[in-house]
């Protein structure tokens, strides 16, 4: 079960400490719908929705590409593909050779990327998964429009078997072309937000897809809420949403969110919409960046080490590791490296994380630990079902509806205007 630690923060934080009541009554404004926002709370219940409506559905259709196809190309943005693209990554972080290769493309508007996508298809059998709620969001869009060509050019009327649409149930562009279309369909819900959606149709049919093993995962989740529903300051969903925002009532309005596997990378990335999108409004918001240690120890650790000491530090590590390689020993020691032979990778990472924290504590940056289980379809689960738990509290907790974001559409109506959309 996660764990976090405040062992690293705790000479940063007032007499006080964090104001773990507020985050139990924030817990309880969530848990009871009764907060701002609270018509997209469904991803509280998504698991239990999703196991007796389309899992086996999309399991289905996750073998049917899985028998059929060398790729799939999954095409969206944000929330849209930033779960399953962090999943993949950190769990099938090599490509088995018995599963499709995944490519993920909508999340941006560069021709050289869509060239490079389409030259590593070569003439591979491929599907597309194509993931909007409207199916208007430009980039997505556009994307689509390249590979639904690719698929007619390649199997003619069967190309509309190649393609699934994972959009509004009931209403939309994507849902309307999909219906008269006869494209397989899935659903994201109408009270769950893009950031929300990893464990809906959204994230689990990529995932599926690569091999993923999307049963155990809503398995897993249904019991980790189920626990995480506790009275109790040892919930560890209150203790970082409290911690964090203790720390900013303090002046550190920068968290950097920091892992040692180098197959977290997407998962960070999953964090930053997630965190920044639900509590970046009304003038305030703790901004959310993320590093990959220990690479960036050796570009960022100055700054993080030396610069303002606005920001804090949250590091996510797995308790145990999924392989074990021992550093190996070398006759006549020329690198002068045999007082490690012997050690495990693993334990060597370890000690470099605590001298990591330790300095950047003494140079004045807070730190917060959370421990996940193993890197593997369980750890996985337990990290998205407690970023979205406390990040829902958190929000609460300073004020905002943690569930809208008005500001995403400003940049959009420029956009539209510059290109000479309709109206």
């Amino acid at each position: 079960m996660i764990k976090v630690d405040l062992t690293g923060c705790k000479s940063f934080f007032e007499a006080s400490g964090p104001d773990f009541a507020a985050a139990a009554s924030a817990h309880r404004v969530l848990s009871e719908k009764t907060g701002q926002g609270a018509d997209f709370t469904g991803w509280l219940e998504l698991p239990r929705l999703i196991k007796r409506t389309e899992l086996k559905g999309i399991i289905a259709a996750a073998n049917k590409i899985r028998s059929r196809s060398k790729a799939l190309v999954v095409v969206g943005i944000g929330g849209s593909y930033l779960g399953a693209r962090g999943a993949i990554e950190l769990l099938r972080p090599i490509q088995r050779a018995d599963s499709p290769h995944v490519y993920f493309v909508g999340n941006g508007l560069s021709g050289d990327y869509i060239n490079g996508i389409i030259e590593q298809l070569g003439d591979d059998d491929f599907d597309v998964n194509v993931i909007s709620k409207s199916g208007t969001t430009l980039e997505p869009a556009l994307s689509f429009r390249v590979f639904r060509a690719l698929l007619e050019k390649k199997y003619g009327s069967n190309a509309k078997r190649h393609i699934f649409a994972t959009t509004d149930a009931n209403r939309g562009v994507l849902h309307d072309m999909a219906v008269a279309e006869g494209w397989e369909r899935f659903v994201i819900p109408d009270d769950v937000g893009g950031r929300y959606s990893v464990l809906s149709a959204v994230g689990l049919l990529p995932m599926a897809v690569a091999g993923i093993d999307v049963a155990a995962i809503i398995d897993h989740a249904i019991e980790f809420f189920q626990a995480m529903d506790l009275r109790s300051p040892e919930n560890p969903a209150w203790q970082y949403a409290a911690a964090r925002q203790h720390l900013y009532s303090r002046g550190y309005g920068i968290e950097l969110l920091a892992c040692y596997e180098p197959s977290f990378r997407f998962m960070a990335e999953w964090w930053k919409q997630l965190y920044g999108e639900s509590e970046g409004k009304n003038g305030i918001g703790i901004f959310p960046a993320s590093l990959e240690y220990t690479a960036d120890l050796h570009s960022m650790g100055q700054y993080v080490q030396d610069g303002p000491r606005n920001m804090f530090e949250t590091v996510v590590s797995f308790s145990e590791p999924l392989t074990k390689y021992s550093v190996p020993f070398r006759m006549g020691d020329p690198d002068k490296l045999n007082y490690l032979a012997g050690r495990d990778f693993s334990d060597v990472c370890s000690v470099a994380r605590e001298a990591v924290k330790a300095a950047h504590i003494s140079g004045g940056v807070p730190n917060i630990v959370v421990s996940a289980p193993r890197r593997d379809e369980y750890g996985f689960t337990e990290l998205v079902c407690f970023f979205e738990l406390a990040c829902g509290i958190s929000g609460y907790m300073s004020g905002v509806n943690p569930f809208n974001q008005p500001g995403v559409e400003a940049y959009k109506k420029n956009m539209f205007k510059m290109l000479g959309k309709p109206e």
